[in-house]
């Protein structure tokens, strides 16, 4: 993977914030409070404030933070240009956000008839508030649909989706993780969040919420060498075979199948929130070849894993 040395980052849609020190712990382990969506990436989600909020409690996909953010000790990163993104991890996810949210601005409008409103992402270490509780290193990168913020803590790839998840890692597999979460955010914006009714078992509106975001990740990546910044300069120059591999694996490597037979020694399918490995992949997969938001719709199918 390789960053256009000319391409200009924004690195006002991002925050980067001095946490405080979290408990730390092994794999993840179901949530049961909040409403934050995990993503499979991290921690298992539960999904009572989505449910809420599309009850009319919350003001639906137009709420705004209604709990206490923490804002103190953001600082800016020293991220200019792709190159910059090409030396330092921070920068080029940095660029990957830049773009991810580039091409829904472009997309969503002529695929959903719906204008795109960009998200931030507070990139932390430890711990930080957010508008759905806490967010810990425990729970892995996810998103929070009240504050409309993608979290991220810097030590996951290296001590998570790499470490304890043996995936093979890399930036094309942190870029999957980063585009997963933003399709978690267009969910948000089309209200597709609000379809979720059943949170557990490997049919349930959860797993086809998280399938339907490994498709909008895999849109994405089949377009990422042709979105650019304001000057018309592409954000990602090249992606190899081996940056696709990357991304698959991680896929798989957070199918809840993996992460239950890797924490308990079974599996359990009524217990899943986020699909098996081989349908993650298939979803993002599916993403990447149809490229279409109504080739996402994992609500309207009955075939959301390979065979049936």
């Amino acid at each position: 993977m390789r960053y256009n040395p000319r391409a200009r980052l924004n690195t006002r849609q991002v925050q980067v914030r001095r946490g405080g020190r979290s408990g730390g712990g092994g794999l993840p382990v179901p949530m049961g409070v909040g409403g934050r969506v995990g993503g499979g990436i991290g921690g298992l989600i539960v999904l009572v404030l989505v449910v809420l909020l599309s009850n009319g409690l919350g003001g639906g996909s137009d709420s705004q933070t209604t709990g206490a953010v923490d804002t103190t000790g953001v600082s800016g990163l020293d991220c200019e240009t792709g190159q910059d993104a090409n030396d330092s991890q921070q920068c080029a996810l940095v660029a990957n956000v830049n773009s991810i949210q580039a091409f829904w601005s472009e997309v969503l409008p002529e695929e959903a008839g719906r204008e795109y409103e960009q998200a931030d992402t507070a990139f932390f270490s430890g711990s930080t508030d957010s508008g759905c509780g806490g967010a810990t290193s425990d729970i892995g990168p996810h998103y929070c649909p009240v504050d409309r913020t993608v979290y991220l803590d810097t030590t996951f790839f290296d001590e998570m989706l790499e470490g304890q998840l043996g995936a093979q890692g890399g930036p094309f597999s942190e870029a999957y993780v980063m585009a997963h979460e933003y399709g978690h955010h267009v969910q948000n914006l089309l209200g597709t969040m609000g379809q979720v009714r059943t949170q557990q078992g490997p049919n349930s509106d959860a797993v086809r919420l998280e399938l339907q975001a490994d498709c909008y990740a895999g849109m994405w990546s089949k377009y990422a060498t042709t979105v650019t910044d304001e000057n018309g300069e592409s954000y990602i120059l090249e992606l190899t075979e081996e940056d696709y591999t990357r991304a698959l694996d991680a896929a798989a490597a957070v199918g809840d199948d993996r992460i239950q037979q890797r924490g308990s020694g079974r599996v359990d399918r009524e217990q899943w929130t986020h699909g098996s490995a081989a349908a993650r992949i298939m979803w993002f997969e599916r993403g990447l070849t149809e490229g279409t938001v109504r080739a996402c719709d994992t609500f309207r199918t009955d075939q959301l894993y390979p065979n049936g």
